[in-house]
């Protein structure tokens, strides 16, 4: 018989690579993670990890578990949340991952509604351009902006959006005219820092392509936008944001309309339980309604 904190402890380190990060996730000493590790490898037989100055690293077995033990999980938390507490309340922590704009902008200010009709459930909102891992647990729901082509997912297109290049009225009146693409080559320009894109579907500069100018680039978005407002240069930006801010003005409306999706990407197994699945249909409901 297995028994359930060893393999625990295995699906922790298998996530983490590394025994002082699963120690601190699972608040237990690092010599009793290995130990626990070894344990479970002598009663199998098998070797469930390469060991590497670099970290721990499953072999093509210890994969193979790793699936059976996250089915395991996904069973013990749906004990955890549909039987456990008197009243059956729909309670526990869900991790979101999203863009920093429609983390910020829609979602956030959204989430009022959200606690109205789940006031124990904990949301971890992670608003950047980082690229986060489902089957390492790093998060539990992904907003990306294509759908995956692999692996055990649920996943819907949420809905499109736009990007459009916005300058102030002080930036356009003070600059060369802008009459088509080519004169952009004349313009001082605010965007990503290239190195920090883990999603290439922001990289909104190769659909002008230009040989950009840029003179100032940042992996947060608000700061994106207080450098065009404030005329250090243009700026592709998300229209349902830059939309409302009236001293932007758009430039080459007709011929510069970016197109880019929202996908709502989740885990299989974390799919089957409560929590995860009303904190999606909301964020796609919410999200739906402002587009």
């Amino acid at each position: 018989m297995f028994n359930w904190d060893d393999l625990n402890y295995f699906l922790t380190l298998s996530r983490t690579g590394k025994l002082n990060l699963a120690s601190k996730k699972l608040k237990v000493e690092s010599t009793t993670i290995s130990r626990r590790v070894a344990r479970l490898e002598n009663k199998l037989n098998l070797e469930l990890f390469i060991k590497s100055p670099k970290g721990y690293f499953l072999t093509e077995i210890g994969s193979e578990l790793l699936k059976h033990v996250e089915r395991i999980e996904n069973e013990v938390y749906g004990i955890n949340e549909n039987f456990l507490g008197s009243n059956l309340s729909i309670k526990g922590k869900v991790r979101l991952s999203v863009g920093e704009g429609l983390g910020v902008e829609i979602i956030s200010k959204n989430l009022y509604k959200f606690y109205k009709l789940y006031p124990d459930i904990e949301i971890e909102l992670l608003a950047d351009t980082k690229l986060r891992s489902l089957s390492n647990r790093e998060t539990d729901i992904l907003i990306s902006f294509s759908q995956p082509l692999k692996g055990r997912l649920k996943t819907w297109k949420i809905c499109d959006y736009f990007v459009n290049l916005y300058g102030t009225k002080h930036y356009l009146d003070n600059h060369n005219k802008i009459e088509s693409i080519k004169d952009l080559k004349k313009h001082d320009f605010v965007s990503y820092v290239n190195e920090f894109i883990e999603f290439p579907e922001l990289n909104y500069l190769n659909d002008l392509k230009i040989n950009a100018n840029i003179k100032f680039s940042s992996n947060n978005l608000r700061s994106q936008f207080l450098a065009v407002k404030n005329n250090i240069g243009l700026g592709l930006l998300h229209s349902f944001i830059a939309d409302k801010e009236p001293e932007l003005k758009k430039v080459l409306e007709n011929q510069i309309n970016i197109k880019r999706e929202y996908w709502m990407i989740v885990h299989e197994n974390s799919f089957q339980l409560q929590r995860i699945k009303v904190v999606c249909k909301f964020i796609t409901d919410i999200i739906r309604e402002n587009f």
